[in-house]
């Protein structure tokens, strides 16, 4: 007999009938949260495509209804449905170099892949490694398991203009605590990396050490070294970014080649430095969805989505 999440996956995965082939799918929102009671929340889709013009012909005579009626003309798919249609090259390119860090950022946090003929699932490793780098150059040298997600979690939300007014401000805890242990499984395995290159250490737990219980706490290393390596860890499109305002230094690496690291004289200085090029970065995509949103919607339903989130962000604040 099948389980409950089995039976949901089918469900979710029964949209996908009604489309063209896609290549790679999943479903993140807040129904998807364990502990989540308002089962009026949409679910969002992301598919990935070979050739997202092509698959939008088809889609547009599979499925007129989907698209805003003026855009019937041109293509583009309705948001008021939730799915977003994006080439197969631009989210690999996104999730190994942080390009535009909106999809990169997504994948960074639980999602329910429903398809994967391209393993991105695998892909997505360097992502979810870079991700813990990041983090923990923005946490202090002692931290709860809760931090660490969080702080992972708040990453692509750094600049992002919908949470200026459009966003619950409690968004990020809601989300860490109400899929805790599915965060524990996506970085547990990078955790226990990092421990044995002796760049984190996790605390004991109930008189064992622990490899990682409920809500562990731990200890990192914030001296220059571990500063420099968390840095190296982060994807090549950041420390460019990084590069140019800190500046470089050249070393060869053990292959003969010259290597350009960034030239970091503080922790400080390196996580200022980063969470700026984050900040711009997710800020200039966070505004491109935001017009894209409104385009391919139609101006009325998107002012409807875009009041029922100022609702949540009000009462988030009051």
């Amino acid at each position: 007999m099948a389980s409950a999440e089995e039976v949901k996956r089918d469900e979710l995965a029964g949209f996908l009938k009604v489309l063209p082939p896609v290549e790679f799918s999943c479903v993140y929102g807040s129904t998807l949260h364990p502990n989540n009671r308002d089962k009026s929340s949409m679910v969002d889709y992301i598919l990935g495509v070979s050739d997202p013009l092509q698959w939008h012909a088809e889609n547009l005579k599979r499925n007129r209804d989907h698209y805003a009626s003026w855009m019937v003309h041109v293509g583009g798919a309705k948001l008021m449905l939730k799915y977003g249609v994006v080439r197969m090259h631009d989210l690999v390119e996104d999730v190994l170099k942080w390009d535009r860090f909106y999809l990169s950022g997504r994948l960074q946090k639980p999602v329910h892949i429903l398809l994967d003929n391209l393993d991105i699932e695998n892909v997505n490793s360097s992502n979810l490694r870079a991700a813990v780098s990041a983090a923990l150059l923005l946490l202090p040298h002692e931290f709860s398991e809760e931090d660490l997600y969080a702080k992972i979690c708040s990453l692509s939300y750094m600049g992002d203009l919908r949470m200026l007014f459009a966003e619950d401000r409690n968004k990020v805890k809601k989300i860490v605590q109400g899929q805790f242990s599915l965060f524990q499984s996506m970085y547990k395995p990078f955790l226990e990396e990092y421990e044995t290159k002796n760049m984190i250490s996790f605390s004991s737990c109930g008189g064992h050490k622990a490899n990682i219980c409920q809500n562990s706490s731990f200890d990192q290393d914030i001296d220059l070294y571990t500063t420099c390596s968390l840095v190296s860890l982060l994807p090549q499109a950041m420390r460019n970014r990084m590069g140019m305002k800190l500046g470089e230094q050249k070393r060869i690496a053990e292959s003969g080649r010259v290597v350009r690291d960034v030239k970091i004289s503080s922790r400080e200085e390196a996580a200022k430095c980063m969470q700026k090029v984050l900040r711009r970065t997710v800020m200039m995509s966070s505004a491109r969805q935001a017009v894209s949103g409104f385009l391919t919607t139609g101006g009325l339903n998107a002012v409807r989505y875009l009041g029922k989130k100022m609702a949540k962000a009000w009462k988030s604040r009051t």
